[in-house]
């Protein structure tokens, strides 16, 4: 069964370029795909305790089928593990592991552990290469493709780091299916955002086959997997570096950063439920300022409400700043250019753009009414 569900992408990126694997099974043989990039059958694997305890034989079973050898680091699940303390004795495990610069780092892992370990791939002896094992749905739909990796500081979040491009992305749909429910959903946030920034078909079918994907459903799952890191891709290799194009997979998280550092990145908002509620915002600011018909926050609202997702501000637990604050913490983000704020907006579902042309007193406005 599995075979028939393989699905293989290429990130057409010149020299850099490479393959993302989706489909069930993958992780039995991360061996066979891992070991043509090998110059010695050995790998440093940075995880996190809890994907640890759920996949981390399985990987170990599936490279040893090749005869490559495993070490591995465990870090503290969360992402308050993507800071300097973590990062640092990442690093540090690396070279006491002495890793060469021809060898491979494995990312296994949500999106915390592909964005710091690819991050302490790139400036590991000046760079070596990494594998992103991605175990989340967001993690396989988002941040396991485009080479960017980083850390977040106390004045926000991503905002030291590096783009490094991975390898090789293997994305095992059948570990999707050890996440909590909560989890799974929340990743469904960054799969609507394909749909609502540039592909009004794709948004169609998730509409149709959103919850038989959340029920288990592995071809939709592929599906969505491979559409989301299709468009991904398209755009990555566009504007690798974020300069135009890519800015528009920010859709929702200029809002959503912000909401998260509001709840100290803490699981009162996990990142795919601030990407949904901050899609959600800025197609309501979209409509407010004339650029698309109402319709469409209806209708993106009503399905993440039908996916049982956050979409409201008054859907976090506990109390958050008053509009002001929140919009102190929107000009910390890195998508700020001589000071103006960019928001990526929309013209409909499918037809979003960037924008730094929007006045200050329209998202006051939207914030105040969304908190009240």
């Amino acid at each position: 069964m599995s075979e028939q569900l393989r699905e293989t992408l290429r990130v057409e990126l010149g020299a850099r370029g490479y393959d993302i694997v989706i489909g069930p099974g993958l992780l039995a043989e991360a061996g066979a795909h891992v070991a043509p990039l090998l110059r010695r059958k050995r790998v440093a694997v940075l995880t996190d305790e809890t994907v640890a305890a759920l996949h981390l034989e399985a990987l170990r079973d599936g490279l040893a089928a090749e005869g490559i050898e495993m070490v591995s680091l465990a870090l503290p699940a969360g992402e308050a593990t993507k800071s300097w303390p973590q990062f640092s004795r990442a690093v540090e495990w690396l070279l006491e592991q002495k890793i060469e610069r021809s060898d491979v780092v494995v990312a296994l892992g949500g999106g915390v552990i592909g964005d710091l370990a690819g991050f302490a791939a790139a400036v590991l002896r000046r760079g070596v290469r990494f594998v992103q094992i991605p175990t989340s749905l967001l993690a396989q739909v988002d941040s396991s493709v485009g080479g960017k990796t980083g850390i977040n500081s106390p004045q926000g979040k991503n905002l030291v780091g590096a783009f490094h491009q991975p390898s090789l992305v293997l994305a095992d749909t059948q570990v999707l299916a050890s996440l909590t429910p909560r989890d799974f959903i929340a990743g469904y946030g960054e799969v609507v955002k394909y749909g609502l920034l540039g592909d009004a078909a794709f948004f169609d079918w998730l509409e149709e086959n959103g919850p038989a994907l959340a029920a288990g459903d592995m071809a939709a799952r592929v599906a969505a997997v491979k559409r989301s890191c299709e468009m991904k891709a398209e755009i990555v290799a566009r504007d690798e570096t974020e300069q135009g194009d890519r800015a528009l997979l920010n859709l929702g998280h200029t809002f959503g950063h912000a909401l998260e550092s509001a709840t100290g990145y803490s699981d009162r908002l996990l990142h795919g439920e601030g990407v949904a509620i901050g899609c959600a915002l800025a197609f309501e600011l979209s409509s407010r300022l004339g650029l698309c018909a109402q319709e469409a926050p209806s209708r993106l609202r009503q399905h993440l409400r039908a996916m049982g997702m956050k979409v409201d501000l008054r859907d976090i637990p506990g109390d958050l700043p008053g509009a002001e604050a929140l919009m102190a913490l929107m000009a910390q983000d890195k998508k700020v250019v001589d000071g103006k704020l960019r928001f990526i907006l929309a013209r409909g579902i499918g037809e979003a753009f960037v924008t730094s042309d929007v006045p200050g007193e329209a998202v006051r406005k939207l914030l105040d009414d969304a908190l009240a």
